[in-house]
C-alpha cells in the first residue's frame, strides 16, 4: 500500500475520494456486460452497412466474397480488441478494489499512535511517589504511604482490578490526579499517556469501587454515640455543658453542570447551577453521613426532614438524651440544638461588636465555636478537591457520586494521614472557617415555621446557665 507508483496512479484518478473509489468500482463491475451489448450492436451495424453493399453489388460475385472474407476478418479483429479490452479492464478494476481497500483501511482502521512518550504514565507515577513526599501531596492530594494503603483497600475489599496493560494503582493515581487539580479528559490522556477512552474507563471503574468504599467509611466511629467526643472532653470550654452532643449538621453547594433546559431547579441563592449537599461531621472533622443530588433550590430545610424522617435514608439518628447542633435555619426538634433566634451568633459579630452580654449570648458564641466544625470540615474538602469548584460535564448521576467519593477520601486521609498539611493547619486554628467558592447573591431564607415548645428549650436553657456559672 505504500508503493509510490500506485500511491500516484491511486491519486491522480481519484484525489483519494473513498466515494469516488467506490463509484468507479461500480461501474467496473457493470461495464463488461455493457461493453458485450456495445460490441454487439457494433457487429449489427456493421452487418447491416455490409448488407447494403451487398444488395447495391449483386451482379458482382467476387465482390461479395471479399465482403464475406472482409467480414469474417473484421469480426476477428473485433473479438481480439474486445478480449484486450477486458482483459484492461480486469486489471483495472483490480486497481480501484485494491485502492478502496487502502482508502478504507486509511480513513476507518489506521491509527497512527499519539501516545508514544518515553515518560509513560506509570514511569512518571513511580518517580512521584519514589520522589519528594510534597509531590504526592500535590499531584494526588495525600502521601505515597497513603495512596498505597487506599489502592490495596479498594482491590482487596471493594472490587477494583488490574487490566491487563494496567495497575490498579495507575487507575487510582488517574482518578485522583482529576479531581485534585481538575484535569479534563485530555490532560489526563497527555499526563499518563492513554487514550480518551481509556481513560474514561479507568474513571469510572475507580468511582464504582468507591461508592462501595463510601458506605463503609462515611459512618459514625462509634455508632451508639457512647462516649463524649475527645474534643469536648478535652476542652474546658465545651465540657461539661456539651458532654451529651454528638456532631453537626449543615448543609452546602457545589457547582453542577446540567443542560441549559434543566437549569431552573438548580439555580437557588448562589446564582448558578449547584447541588445542596446535607453532611453530618463529628468534632475531628470526619463526615458520619451526606446527602447528595438535591437541587440548588431546595431548602436546607426540607432536606433535613426528609432525611430524619425517611427511614431508608439511614440518617444515625442521636439515642435518647443526645443531639447533633444545628444552625438558625433548621427546625427545633428534639435531637436537634440550634442557637437562640434573634441574638447575636456568629464568631465575626462577637468580634466586630464586642463580647456576649446575657446568657443567651454567652450560649449562642459556644454553640457557634463548637458548630462551627461542619463549616471548617467543608472548608477542607472543598479546598483538597477543586474538580468541587468547577465540575466538568458529566452525567449529573456521576457528578453526584463524585461528591460522596470525595467525602469518603477526605475521611481516609483524616484516619490515615496523621501528618495532612491541610488537617494540621485548621487543628492549629480552631477558630479558621474559610470563606465559601460560592458565596451567597441571594441572602439565604429561614423558614419561619411555628415556634411549638420542645425539649430542646430545656437543653438550651439548661447550658446556657452551666455556661453563666462558669
Amino acid at each position: 500500500m505504500d508503493d509510490p507508483r500506485f500511491n500516484n496512479i491511486f491519486n491522480e484518478d481519484f484525489d483519494g475520494n473513498y466515494d469516488d473509489v467506490m463509484n468507479r468500482i461500480v461501474d467496473q463491475i457493470n461495464y463488461p456486460s455493457c461493453g458485450v451489448s456495445g460490441a454487439s450492436v457494433d457487429g449489427a451495424g456493421d452487418d447491416s452497412n455490409e448488407n447494403d453493399s451487398d444488395d447495391s453489388n449483386d451482379d458482382d460475385d467476387d465482390d461479395v466474397d471479399d465482403d464475406d472474407d472482409a467480414d469474417i476478418d473484421g469480426d476477428s479483429d473485433d473479438d481480439d480488441a474486445f478480449i484486450i479490452r477486458r482483459h484492461f479492464d480486469r486489471k483495472k478494476l483490480n486497481l480501484c478494489t485494491a485502492g478502496a481497500i487502502n482508502a478504507y483501511y486509511i480513513n476507518y482502521m489506521y491509527k497512527e499512535p499519539c501516545m508514544v512518550s518515553y515518560n509513560t504514565g506509570m514511569r512518571w507515577l513511580t518517580e512521584v511517589l519514589r520522589g519528594h513526599w510534597k509531590r504526592s501531596v500535590n499531584m494526588f492530594r495525600m502521601d505515597a504511604t497513603t495512596l498505597l494503603s487506599l489502592c490495596t483497600n479498594l482491590e482487596t475489599h471493594h472490587g477494583l482490578k488490574p487490566s491487563r496493560r494496567m495497575s490498579v494503582i495507575e487507575k487510582v493515581a488517574i482518578f485522583l490526579f482529576t479531581i485534585a487539580v481538575g484535569a479534563s479528559n485530555r490532560q489526563v490522556q497527555e499526563r499518563f499517556q492513554h487514550s480518551g477512552e481509556t481513560v474514561s474507563r479507568c474513571f469510572k471503574e475507580v468511582l464504582k469501587s468507591l461508592r462501595l468504599f463510601a458506605v463503609e467509611i462515611i459512618k459514625p466511629v462509634d455508632p451508639q454515640f457512647t462516649s463524649t467526643p475527645r474534643e469536648i472532653a478535652m476542652n474546658p470550654r465545651f465540657m461539661p455543658h456539651f458532654k451529651n452532643c454528638v456532631g453537626a449538621i449543615d448543609g452546602t453547594h457545589v457547582r453542577a453542570c446540567v443542560p441549559a433546559a434543566n437549569q431552573i431547579p438548580f439555580i437557588g441563592r448562589k446564582g448558578v447551577p449547584t447541588q445542596n449537599v446535607m453532611a453530618a461531621c463529628s468534632f475531628d472533622m470526619q463526615f458520619m453521613f451526606v446527602w447528595a443530588g438535591w437541587e440548588g433550590s431546595a431548602h436546607d430545610t426540607r432536606i433535613f426532614l426528609e432525611a430524619i424522617d425517611n427511614s431508608t435514608i439511614n440518617f444515625p439518628k442521636p439515642p435518647e438524651g443526645k443531639y447533633y447542633l444545628v444552625d438558625v435555619g433548621y427546625p427545633n426538634e428534639y435531637g436537634y440544638l440550634g442557637p437562640y433566634k434573634g441574638e447575636r451568633y456568629h464568631f465575626q459579630e462577637f468580634r466586630r461588636r464586642g463580647q456576649p452580654s446575657g446568657r443567651k449570648e454567652v450560649f449562642n458564641r459556644a454553640h457557634s465555636s463548637l458548630r462551627n466544625v461542619i463549616e471548617r470540615s467543608f472548608g477542607v474538602w472543598k479546598q483538597r478537591w477543586r474538580i468541587l469548584q468547577n465540575m466538568p460535564a458529566y452525567p449529573y448521576k456521576t457528578q453526584v457520586e463524585i461528591v460522596v467519593a470525595s467525602m469518603a477520601l477526605h475521611n481516609y486521609i483524616r484516619r490515615r494521614s496523621q501528618d495532612d498539611a491541610v488537617f494540621s493547619e485548621y487543628d492549629r486554628n480552631p477558630n479558621l472557617i474559610p470563606d465559601d467558592f460560592l458565596p451567597d447573591t441571594v441572602q439565604a431564607s429561614v423558614v419561619q415555621g411555628s415556634q411549638r415548645p420542645s425539649r430542646m428549650d430545656f437543653v438550651h436553657d439548661g447550658i446556657a446557665n452551666s455556661l453563666m456559672e462558669q
